[in-house]
Order: C-alpha cells, then structure tokens, then sequence
C-alpha cells in the first residue's frame, strides 16, 4: 500500500491513500488557521477490512499535532475514532 498523500487548499483538502481511481480519502475544510473540520471518510470495497481509514485518522491527527491545529470530527467514521481513543482528546475540538 501506498503513503498517505495531503492535497491541501487555503479552504481545505484531504489525505487519500491508494491508486487513481480507487482511492481512500479524508477530506477536510479550515474552518479557520487553527481548526479544521474532518467532514468525511470513504474507503472503497476493495480496501475495506484492512484499517485504512484509522490510518488516515490517524495520520490526521498526526497532522494536527505537528501544525498546530484543532479538529472537529464532523465525519461519523472519524468521530467514532476520536471517541475510541482519548489519547487524541489533545487535538480533537468537541
């Protein structure tokens, strides 16, 4: 399996992992310089079952902690990780 790439935007953009065509994805908005908004999570069939989209969660917390930024999980799949693990409580805005 592939990195996890970031397309970023000054509004938004997403972390998406796989090849064109079939590629997972967390797309994201900025909601302002500090906080961003994980609005949803889509992993194709052929991905399902081998924990990619806790690796974009993942990396997304990563992410925030190495920008310096917030995250309001919007996204169902995300806010049910967030809740999973309170070791994130530190990035994740309720």
């Amino acid at each position: 399996m592939t990195e996890i790439r970031t397309e970023d935007s000054a509004k938004g953009g997403r972390y998406v992992i796989g090849d064109a065509g079939q590629e997972a994805e967390m797309t994201f908005s900025r909601a302002s310089p500090t906080l961003i908004i994980i609005d949803h999570t889509g992993v194709p069939d052929i991905y399902r079952g081998q924990g990619i989209g806790a690796r974009l969660a993942e990396h997304a917390i990563a992410a925030a902690r190495t920008g310096g930024w917030k995250i309001i999980p919007l996204c169902p799949f995300m806010k049910a990780q967030a809740a999973r693990h309170p070791e994130w409580m530190d990035v994740i805005s309720r």
